[in-house]
């Protein structure tokens, strides 16, 4: 059973930090482009970040460059989000899935709030 399990969210006031990590079961991700998602309530779910399988190329929205870093350990099959200067309208559920998304994977998410 294939299993993402996202942490590390929190609140938070704006221009703090948080930490995020996914750690995957089931199978390995390793040749898999993996990325964060996330959704606001009402809309849909927005990749902000994505990341190769070698951990060599990356990839960043606009709303998060200069901000955000992804990250992967491929021994530990997890992904990590390192999220900096957060903003109010970076408030949203927090997923990590593969690059286009596995639909069985979605795990729970991780909440993350910035207070303004």
């Amino acid at each position: 059973q294939v299993q993402l399990v996202e942490s590390g969210g929190g609140l938070v006031q704006a221009g703090g930090s948080l930490g995020l990590s996914c750690a995957a079961s089931g199978r390995t991700f390793s040749t898999d482009r993996m990325g964060w998602y996330r959704q606001a309530p009402g809309k849909e779910h927005e990749l902000v970040v994505s990341i190769s399988p070698s951990g060599e190329g990356t990839s960043y929205a606009d709303s998060v460059k200069g901000r955000f870093t992804i990250s992967r350990d491929i021994t530990r099959n997890t992904v990590y989000l390192q999220m900096n200067r957060l903003k109010f309208e970076d408030t949203a559920m927090y997923y990590c899935n593969t690059v286009p998304p596995y639909a069985g994977a979605w795990g729970r998410g991780t909440q993350v709030t910035v207070s303004s």
